[in-house]
């Protein structure tokens, strides 16, 4: 089986993020960037397929050069190989335009099954898995937190409200992977050793036949509002009259009630 799993490079969820004075972006020196963790789920079970059925897992990433160590932590996790997309037309693109870029990658390599993060944790838009498949002209299902393939056919748990729902369809699809699917394992020693060896291949956008042109654009970053101080409510030591302070505040200051 031929097995496709997306990765996008972020900041560590620890990372301090600031924005740049002028709003274009955030400053990037000093911060940790690491595989996206929806994403470690969509590798770890395509490693989990591959070692069921057999076949080979490659890892498709768009990013700049740092990606690559992203790249490599997959392959050191057990895949076989990995392309790379690596354009600064790309830099800044929206979902459309990385799932174009994605796309053009995959459709010259032989792939059954495909497995995204649900979504990245920089832009939180959970739409890339989603245009991927739509590109591709294959069905999809998001959001999936247990996977079972026979043949062809899939069949796909995906949370909803208070409940959850499995999903029916057949291969090729695009899976976009959740927390719930499976725990991720560790690179081991030996796998990121044997990681150094494995073949990425590099791609400009003009060579998939992509402008890297995006769709929508941030307009500017800015940093959420301090938070107003705690207030201390001290103006009856009683229970009854500290209730009746918080629930005056609540309707008159906070406006809630």
């Amino acid at each position: 089986m031929n097995i496709v799993a997306c990765v996008k490079q972020v900041p560590d969820t620890e990372a301090q993020i600031k924005v740049k004075g002028d709003g274009s972006g955030i400053e990037e020196g000093g911060i940790k960037w690491v595989m996206n963790p929806y994403d470690e789920f969509g590798v770890e079970e395509a490693l989990k397929l591959k070692e069921k059925l057999g076949g080979d897992v490659t890892i498709v990433s768009v990013g700049p050069a740092r990606a690559m160590e992203t790249v490599r932590t997959a392959l050191a996790m057990g895949a076989e190989k990995g392309i790379l997309i690596d354009d600064p037309a790309l830099y800044n693109a929206d979902a459309y335009a990385t799932a174009e870029a994605l796309a053009a990658a995959i459709k010259g390599i032989p792939y059954d099954i495909i497995f995204c993060g649900q979504r990245a944790i920089d832009d939180d838009s959970a739409q890339v898995g989603a245009i991927l498949a739509e590109l591709l002209g294959i069905p999809q299902v998001t959001f999936v937190t247990k996977l079972e393939i026979d043949g062809t056919a899939v069949k796909a748990t995906r949370p909803i409200e208070g409940a959850s729902v499995v999903v029916a369809t057949s291969r090729p699809c695009v899976i976009t992977a959740t927390k719930g699917l499976n725990e991720p394992r560790y690179a081991s020693l030996p796998g990121i050793m044997k990681a150094k060896k494995k073949p990425v291949d590099m791609k400009k956008a003009a060579d998939l036949g992509v402008s890297g042109a995006a769709k929508a654009k941030v307009v500017k970053f800015a940093p959420p509002p301090a938070r107003p101080p705690g207030k201390i409510i001290c103006a009856d030591d009683t229970p009854e009259g500290k209730a009746a302070e918080l629930a005056k505040l609540l309707r008159e200051e906070a406006k809630v009630i």
